[in-house]
C-alpha cells in the first residue's frame, strides 16, 4: 500500500485502485524546480512499489506545467544545471519504469519540460484548451532534453518544427501528431482520464507491468533485435501464474481470476 508522505510541492492521493500525483506550484505555473522534481521522483518510486493499478499526473492552477524553473537556472553554474537536468532525466526514466500505466491529465499549457512530462507519460488526455510547446527554439536556451521525449512521440519533421519555431500547437494538433491519446472538453477531462485508466488497467497487473517495460526496451531496437528480445520475454512470461490462468480461463470459457484483482475507482484530484 502507499505510504503516507508529506510534500511541499506536490499532492498525492489514492482512491481505490488509482493514485493521482498533482503538481502543486500554481504560483510558479508548476515549474520544475530541483526540489519539485525530487518530490515527484519520491512519489513515483513509492507508487511504483505499491498495489495501485494506475497513476494520474496532473497539475493545479491555470497550466499543467511551464517546464524548468528559470529562477533555479539563472546564475547557476555548469555543475548545478547538469544536476538539475540529470534529476529531470531520472524522473522521466522512472515514469516509464514503474509498472503502472501513467496518464498525464493535461490542461492549459504544457511547455518545455512540462511538454516532456506529457511525452514521457505512457498515455495522455488533454482538454481542448491545452497547448504544447518547446519554446527554447525562439529563446536562448534550446529544449535539448525535452526533445528526447517529444521527438519519440511525434517524429522528426514535426519535432524539428516544434523545436525550431518554439510555437505552441493546440490540442487538436497534438492529437494528430501523436503527442496525446484523447482531446475532450474541459468539463469531461476527469471522465476521459478515468475511462482510459479503467480500460488500460483491466486484466493482469503483473503481465501489464512487464509488458510496459518490455515495450519501452524494444521499441528503439532494430526489428531483428526487437523480435529476439520480445520472443524471450513472451516465452518467459508464459510461465507466470496469471498467464496460465488467462489461458485456462479462455479455454474453459470462464472469467479469469487474477492474482491482483482491482476495484474500479475514480482518480482523486486534490
Amino acid at each position: 500500500m502507499l505510504r503516507t508522505m508529506e510534500f511541499e510541492h506536490i499532492l498525492v492521493a489514492r482512491t481505490g485502485d488509482f493514485a493521482t500525483v498533482t503538481m502543486n506550484r500554481p504560483q510558479r505555473r508548476n515549474a520544475l524546480s530541483l526540489e519539485h522534481m525530487r518530490e515527484l521522483i519520491a512519489a513515483f518510486r513509492d507508487l511504483g512499489d505499491s498495489d495501485a493499478l494506475g497513476i494520474v499526473l496532473a497539475g493545479n492552477g491555470p497550466v499543467f506545467s511551464a517546464g524548468h524553473d528559470f529562477a533555479a537556472v539563472a546564475g547557476a553554474d555548469l555543475s548545478e544545471v547538469r544536476a538539475l537536468l540529470l534529476t529531470c532525466t531520472e524522473l522521466m526514466t522512472l515514469m516509464q519504469q514503474v509498472p503502472q500505466p501513467v496518464v498525464a491529465r493535461v490542461h492549459g499549457l504544457a511547455t518545455a519540460a512540462g511538454c516532456q512530462l506529457v511525452a514521457t507519460a505512457d498515455l495522455a488526455v488533454a482538454s481542448e484548451d491545452a497547448g504544447f510547446a518547446a519554446p527554447g527554439g525562439k529563446g536562448g536556451w534550446f529544449c535539448h532534453t525535452p526533445m528526447v521525449a517529444i521527438a519519440r512521440n511525434v517524429g522528426r519533421k514535426r519535432a524539428m518544427e516544434l523545436a525550431l519555431s518554439g510555437d505552441v500547437i493546440d490540442a487538436a494538433t497534438a492529437l494528430d501528431w501523436g503527442l496525446v491519446n484523447r482531446v475532450v472538453p474541459a468539463d469531461r477531462l476527469d471522465e476521459a482520464v478515468l475511462d482510459l485508466l479503467r480500460r488500460t488497467t483491466r486484466g493482469s497487473a503483473e503481465s501489464k507491468g512487464i509488458g510496459k517495460q518490455a515495450l519501452y526496451a524494444q521499441i528503439d531496437l532494430d526489428q531483428q533485435k526487437a523480435y529476439a528480445y520480445a520472443v524471450e520475454v513472451m516465452a518467459s512470461t508464459s510461465q507466470l501464474p496469471d498467464a496460465q490462468e488467462g489461458i485456462r480461463a479462455f479455454l474453459e470459457k470462464r472469467a479469469p481470476h487474477w492474482r491482483h484483482a482491482g476495484r474500479e475507482a475514480e482518480p482523486s484530484r486534490s
